[in-house]
């Protein structure tokens, strides 16, 4: 369930910072009335989940849609022409995937490992420069800025967001861009990525009760 005082809690968050509901672990009902709150910017996680609840909120039209976790590239086919926002860019075979098959440029964030830990997705964070240097190939890509998970390292996490907002500001320098979002923060951490800069952030657990 929602938490009672959701509205009171969105009124402490910038109105510079877009609020993405990670809603993984909750049904429809429950995202609309996130929606009857204010919530409109909704983050999925898998394919067929998305799928099932992009068609039950289709009447809710300013709904924007947000796929934050790993797209498979067997499966981004089905939804690349439904969402409108991608957090989770790592590999040149999706953004191959998303050039055929989007009809349309697509709002995208490059995500980046900042830990480079093991089994983690991400472009390892020295290899960015290269990374976006062939995806400004794609004119089916419109780059937005860069994502980021931060995790127990021996960073802390304002150290982590801050590494990613300079490395932001480095790749635009580098190839004369603008890169405007930054998508980092979540429930524990959301105010240090603030802090540093985000422009998104993805709440879950901490929307509900």
């Amino acid at each position: 369930m929602l938490r009672n005082d959701i509205k009171d809690f969105l009124s402490t968050i910038p109105s510079s910072v877009t609020v993405v509901a990670a809603t993984k672990y909750v049904d429809s009902g429950v995202m609309k009335e996130m929606y009857q709150n204010g919530i409109t910017n909704f983050g999925e996680n898998r394919v067929d989940s998305f799928l099932s609840k992009y068609e039950d909120l289709k009447d809710l039209k300013d709904i924007k849609w947000h796929f934050i976790g790993h797209l498979q590239r067997n499966k981004a086919k089905e939804i690349i022409n439904k969402i409108d926002f991608l957090h989770s860019l790592d590999s040149l075979e999706l953004a191959k995937i998303i050039e055929k098959y989007r009809e349309s440029p697509l709002d995208t964030f490059v995500e980046i490992s900042i830990n480079l830990e093991e089994n983690k997705n991400g472009v390892p964070y020295y290899e960015a420069k290269e990374f976006i240097k062939e995806l400004l190939k794609y004119s089916k890509i419109h780059l937005v800025g860069l994502m980021m998970m931060a995790v127990k390292s021996s960073l802390n996490t304002d150290e982590q967001f801050e590494k990613l907002r300079l490395l932001k500001d480095e790749l635009e320098k580098e190839f004369n861009i603008k890169l405007p979002y930054l998508s980092m923060g979540m429930s524990d951490d959301y105010l240090s990525a603030i802090k540093e800069g985000a422009t998104h952030i993805r709440l879950g657990r901490i929307l509900y009760k």
